[in-house]
Order: C-alpha cells, then sequence, then structure tokens
C-alpha cells in the first residue's frame, strides 16, 4: 500500500477545504473589497462634512461672530483734537465724535489747550489711531488761544533740524479748518498751516483737508455747517476703507496704479473746493514722486519767473539808493526778513534779532538747563539769546542758519540806537515766555521768572562784537542787571582789545591750524590766520572771564592736538569748552554729514588727551546732553573744590563800581566766582543733570534730536 494515501484521510475537513480552495479563496477577495468600498465611502463622508464646517465657520467669521483666530487691526481708535474760540469747533468735534462711536470705535475728543504734543504726538506714529483735527483761524490769522502752544510747537517742529522729516512718519491726520473768506487774505490759514507742519514732519494725510467757510453767500455748501457735514461724510467713509486695511479707496478706474480721485495721498496743501495753486506745492527739498513732478517744475518756472521780476525792482532800487550816497541800506533786506522770520526769529530794527532757546523751554518746564547752567550756574529760563548784529565775517561749515544771515568784514549798514535793540529784544523775548502761560508742564514759580531777563547771550547768530555801539549795548544790559556772555569768531582783535568788561567773553577756536581753520570756518578775511592769533592775543590781556570754544568736527579738526596745546598757551584763557558739532541737517552751503558728529565718550577722549598737553589746566564739569566738557584752570580750583560757577550779583556790584570810578576800578575773574555743585563735575553719575529737575526721555528713541 501507498503510504501517501495512509496519510491523507478524504474525509477530513481539511482534505475539503483543499478541495473546496477556490470558493475560499473568492471569499477572501470579495471581503477585502467590500471592506475597501466601505472606507472610501466613509473617508469622503468625512471629507465632506470638513468642507461644509470650514465653509460654515468661514461664513461665521466673516460675519465677526466667532473670531477663531486674531485679526487684524488697522484702526484702533480716533482721536479728534479741537482748537475753538467761540465753541464752534468745539461743537463740530463733539458731532464728529458722536458718528465716528457708529463705527464701533473708540474715540477721545481733545482740547489741544490740554495737550502736550512734546510729550505725546509722536506715539501716534505707532499707535494705529487716525487724528482728525478740528481747528478755527481767529483774528489776523492766528490760531485761537486754546491752540496757540499746539500750532507754534509744531511751527518750530516743523522747520527744527533735529526733528527731521520723518518724525511723525507712521502717523495718520485729518484737517477741517474753521474760517471766514471775508477775510481772504488769512482765510483758514491755521487748518492749511497744521495740514502743511504735519506733513512736514512725516505724518501721512488721510483724508482731504476741509475748509468751513462762515460766508453764507461764499460758502460751498450754503454755511459752515453743511461745510462740516460734507466733509465729515468724506472722512467717515475714508475711516472706513481703512478699517478694511485698504490704504486708498479705489473705483476700479486707475491709471499705473493710482486713483485718479485719491486726493489725500497728494503731498500738496489740497482741498476738496481749491484747484492746486502757487500756495499748494511740495517742499521742493523733498522726495517727489515722479507723477508730480510736472506740477513741481511748474511751480519751479512760476517761481522763478517772479523771482527775476523781484530782481528786476530790486535793480531799480538799487540804482535809487546808489543815487543817495549819504543813504546806507538795512542789513534785513524783506526776503532775508523773510526767511528768518520762518525760522523763528523776532527781527529787531534793521540788524538785530531774538529768538527763543530750546533750553529756555525746558527749564520752564522743569526738564534741565544748557551746559552754561552746568558749567557756571545761569538760569535758562531767564536767559535772553540774541544778537545786534546778525552779519558774520565768516561762513562755518557747522552754521546752523545754513548761511541766511548776511556776510561782511566791515559794518557798512544802518545802525540802530542800542537802546531801541535792547528794548525791543527784552519786549519779543517777554512776548514768547508769556506763549507758554498754561502750557501743560510749565512751572508757575519759572514761569514767573522767566519774565525777568536775568543773563543775555550774545551768541544767536552772526558777529555780535561788529556792531559799531556795543560797549554801549554792554553797559546799557549791566544797568538792567543783566548778565553777559559774548561769543566772537576771532577776527576782529581790535574790537577785542577796545570791549568793555563783560561777565564772559567767549572766543570760538573751531581749528588749529591755518589750513583747517580755512577750510572749517571759511573766513572772508584774507589775513584771517594773522586775525586769529592777535584775537587770541588780545584775549589773554581781558581780566574778567575768558573761554576759548572748540567745536570738534571729526576726521577735520580732531588730530590736531599739539596745535591746540600751542594756542591755549598763546590767550590763557580762563576756561575752555569742547564741545562735539551739531548737525544742523542737509545744506548746499555745507558738506557736514552725521559722520562729521563725534560720539561723546570720543569727545571726552579727545579731552583727556588734551589735558595732558596744558598741565595748567583740568577736566571740571561735564554736560553729556549737550555732548559738551568744561576744561577749568587750576586757579578755579580752590582747596580741592572747583569754583567755576559766576556770583552774579557780585559780578553787577564789580561793574558798578568799575562804572562810577570811570574805568579805573578793575577786577578780575576770580572777584565774582561761585561753588561749582556736585552734579555738575565731571565723573559724578548726573553727568551735568540738575537733580532739581525731571530728566525727560522721548518715548521715541529712534527719532534723535538732542543738539544746543
Amino acid at each position: 500500500m501507498d503510504p501517501s494515501l495512509d496519510t491523507w484521510d478524504f474525509s477530513s475537513p481539511l482534505m475539503s477545504l483543499w478541495m473546496n480552495r477556490f470558493y475560499v479563496y473568492l471569499g477572501f477577495a470579495f471581503g477585502i473589497s467590500l471592506w475597501i468600498c466601505f472606507q472610501i465611502v466613509i473617508r469622503k463622508q468625512d471629507k465632506n462634512s470638513q468642507k461644509s464646517v470650514t465653509k460654515a465657520t468661514g461664513d461665521l467669521m466673516t460675519n465677526g461672530y466667532i473670531p477663531l483666530q486674531k485679526k487684524e487691526v488697522f484702526v484702533s481708535g480716533v482721536k479728534i483734537f479741537y482748537g475753538s474760540q467761540t465753541g464752534t469747533a468745539k461743537g463740530f468735534a463733539t458731532s464728529l465724535a458722536e458718528a465716528v462711536t457708529s463705527l464701533d470705535l473708540p474715540v477721545a475728543v481733545i482740547n489741544l489747550k490740554e495737550y502736550d504734543p512734546d510729550d505725546h504726538l509722536v506715539e501716534e506714529v505707532t499707535s494705529k489711531n487716525v487724528c482728525a483735527f478740528v481747528v478755527a483761524t481767529y483774528t489776523e490769522g492766528r490760531p485761537p488761544e486754546s491752540a496757540e502752544w499746539f500750532c507754534k510747537w509744531l511751527e518750530e517742529a516743523s522747520s527744527d533740524f533735529r526733528f527731521g522729516k520723518t518724525y511723525l512718519k507712521g502717523m495718520r491726520y485729518a484737517v477741517f479748518g474753521l474760517g471766514n473768506s471775508a477775510y481772504a487774505s488769512h482765510f483758514n490759514k491755521v487748518g492749511k498751516n497744521v495740514d502743511k507742519w504735519l506733513w512736514m514732519l512725516g505724518a501721512h494725510r488721510v483724508a482731504t483737508r476741509g475748509e468751513g467757510d462762515c460766508d453764507v453767500a461764499k460758502s460751498k455748501h450754503g454755511s459752515i455747517e453743511a461745510d462740516f457735514r460734507a466733509w465729515k461724510t468724506k472722512f467717515l467713509a475714508r475711516l472706513q476703507t481703512l478699517q478694511k486695511g485698504e490704504k486708498k479707496p479705489c473705483d476700479g478706474n486707475c491709471k499705473r496704479g493710482q486713483c485718479e480721485s485719491s486726493a489725500e495721498e497728494e503731498p500738496f496743501e489740497s482741498t476738496s473746493e481749491e484747484e492746486s495753486g502757487t500756495e499748494d506745492h511740495q517742499n521742493l527739498n523733498s522726495v517727489v514722486d515722479v507723477e508730480d513732478l510736472g506740477k513741481i517744475m511748474n511751480y519751479v518756472k512760476k517761481e522763478k519767473r517772479e523771482k527775476e521780476q523781484q530782481e528786476e525792482k530790486s535793480g531799480l532800487v538799487r540804482n535809487t539808493v546808489k543815487n543817495e550816497a549819504s543813504e546806507r541800506r538795512a542789513m534785513i533786506t524783506p526776503a532775508l526778513r523773510e526767511a528768518l522770520t520762518k525760522q523763528g526769529y523776532q527781527l529787531i530794527g534793521s540788524h538785530s534779532g531774538v529768538k527763543l532757546c530750546r533750553w529756555t523751554k525746558s527749564m520752564l518746564r522743569g526738564r534741565g538747563g544748557c551746559y552754561k547752567h552746568t558749567f557756571y550756574g545761569i538760569e535758562s529760563h531767564r536767559c535772553m539769546e540774541t544778537t545786534p548784529s546778525l552779519a558774520c565775517a565768516n561762513k562755518c561749515v557747522f552754521c546752523w542758519r545754513h548761511h541766511t544771515n548776511p556776510v561782511g568784514t566791515e559794518w557798512r549798514w544802518k545802525m540802530d540806537q542800542p537802546e531801541m535793540i535792547l528794548k525791543e529784544a527784552i519786549e519779543n523775548h517777554q512776548n514768547m515766555i508769556k506763549q507758554f502761560k498754561g502750557v501743560p508742564g510749565v512751572k508757575e514759580e519759572r514761569f514767573e521768572e522767566g519774565m525777568m531777563v536775568k543773563h543775555c547771550a550774545l551768541s544767536l547768530v552772526g558777529e555780535p562784537i561788529m556792531y559799531p555801539e556795543i560797549n554801549r549795548f554792554l553797559k546799557l544790559l549791566h544797568e538792567c542787571k543783566i548778565s553777559s556772555f559774548l561769543v566772537t569768531n576771532a577776527q576782529f582783535p581790535v574790537e577785542i582789545r577796545n570791549l568793555k568788561p563783560v561777565t564772559q567773553l567767549y572766543v570760538s577756536v573751531d581749528a588749529s591750524t591755518k589750513d583747517s581753520l580755512k577750510k572749517i570756518d571759511r573766513p572772508l578775511f584774507k589775513d584771517f590766520w594773522q586775525r586769529f592769533l592777535d584775537s587770541l592775543k588780545a584775549l589773554a590781556a581781558k581780566q574778567q572771564r575768558t573761554v576759548y570754544r572748540l567745536t570738534l568736527v571729526k576726521a577735520w579738526n580732531v588730530d590736531e592736538l599739539q596745535a591746540y596745546a600751542e594756542l591755549v598757551s598763546l590767550g590763557n584763557p580762563d576756561f575752555i569748552e569742547v564741545k562735539g558739532v551739531t548737525y544742523c541737517g542737509e545744506s548746499s552751503a555745507s558738506s557736514l554729514t552725521m559722520a562729521n558728529v563725534p560720539w561723546h565718550e570720543e569727545v571726552i577722549h579727545f579731552v583727556r588727551d588734551l589735558v595732558d598737553l596744558i598741565p595748567d589746566y583740568e577736566i571740571a564739569c561735564e554736560h553729556e546732553h549737550s555732548n559738551c566738557l568744561l576744561i577749568a584752570h587750576k586757579r578755579f580750583k580752590i582747596d580741592s573744590e572747583w569754583w567755576t560757577w559766576i556770583d552774579y550779583n557780585r559780578f553787577q556790584e564789580l561793574m558798578q563800581e568799575y562804572e562810577d570810578s570811570g574805568g579805573s576800578a578793575t577786577f578780575s575773574a576770580k572777584d565774582y566766582v561761585a561753588k561749582t555743585p556736585h552734579w555738575a563735575l565731571f565723573g559724578a553719575c548726573e553727568r551735568g543733570f540738575d537733580p532739581k529737575d525731571t530728566r525727560y526721555q522721548r518715548k521715541n528713541k529712534s527719532k534723535d534730536i538732542s543738539g544746543c
């Protein structure tokens, strides 16, 4: 028998499965296919369900019901500022606030009288707020009393190189002005100016400026209320567009990617009612879009024609003056008067001026004084910065007025009397101080003190010693118990020798070699170097306090240490002020850039090296914020303590004795010294900042407007 047959039992279940294996395979295949089909159906249903949920969630998010993801905020709120005299602007601001509230936006209505732009305006750069300004024009085109400080600050900031053209970049704003076209010469002047100044500081205009007209006959919409409603409608529509994140309103009729109707993007002063004219032009020093060049060129051509016509008229006037040999011309021409007035000068007569120093403003608000306060104890809020001569004999590369002042080597203009100059200088200074009454942060006691001038810095601009009656002017100052700080550019040695005593006499030592002095000061005199040396020798003969004023210009005069040391021995000054140059912005008159401005630590390094070469001197004081240090002669270090401050009352007593004696009762610098406080000394932790005041740090630290 075959053994294999014994092994296989055909009656067993395994044998049965083997014999029917085809059906088993078929069953398995069918089951797997069925499972696969089932899985496909399940997954397709899940996918459809997910799509439905996603769509429903998207609809809900679109309607704002369930913010599963944080929505980007394009407008966080609206701030409405108003300056009102009779209450109309305030009413419009309130009306606008009610309308903005309907858009579910936070809104704040702010009286400009209670707002400090110096502290808070720069915050709008990053706040995502939209700022609306509703401002009225008052008598003679002036702002209402409540907006005077804001407008003055804005005007000065827009023309101050320390702020620059991007100070408010990122801020969004719109302006509505209130005025009366019956006064055509200054119709809506305040609104136009606020619009212009904000734009000059880099802010972005989001809506066309509106102009309300109280003259019903000339109002575009029949009344000032209707003018405001028309502007408000446009502003609210623009606000809704901004809320959606759209930068420009667009109706689809675009040209080269820009809406033809988007007037809010124009970098000009524009309104919905006016045509672009001579007043509404772009600052030619700013960056211009290519598509705006046509308007700019038209303006330039028109301005050129007007200038030529003016020159022709001036030529006729000059010819007339030439025929009148006995009459001298005025130093301040109409064009110069306009330029200096725009820079904030209060001009006096035909050749003098006064201006409010930023340190005066700072100390009025308890935010610290200038370096003269730290070094010599002046009260900055009581200091008047003026000059009896706007003319100068140099064209220094760091001139902070970009040479808008006249130049000359001798006095060849009409001359005003010193009594008139001093009287009007004090009056103008007091009027500028009065504008700070009620300004947020101004200390009442310092405001009252500021109205009484105690110090006069004859260093505003120009060369004060050129004024033929400078000694009479100084005598008048001292009779009024006003101390005198006179600065000269070391080109008039005879005048320095003939000068009567002053509280402190400065000589600008901007370079130590003939070549570098010519390069930096660009003097008009051909014998400038000999005049410079003779001026230093004349300084050495003075008995009152004398100061060398060194302005460091990196890469131009910081490597001349030995030559500086030799000049110190020539003039033997009581003090040496060393200050880093202040960059005054771009100018065709100077090639100076920020690269030429030394850091404070670099100034300290220079001073240390210089002191090593002049053994009779030591570093006495520091004013970090002005990037300035004081080197003092050791004779002012009494019993190991510095006495660099001034006893001003004692100086006035000595001057009175000097005048009463006809000049025979002389006195020296050490006769009116005062002890220097510890906080003013070099190495003190305060670094020259008076602890009685509060140090103010700007919130927008990227915008550096330091300088002196």
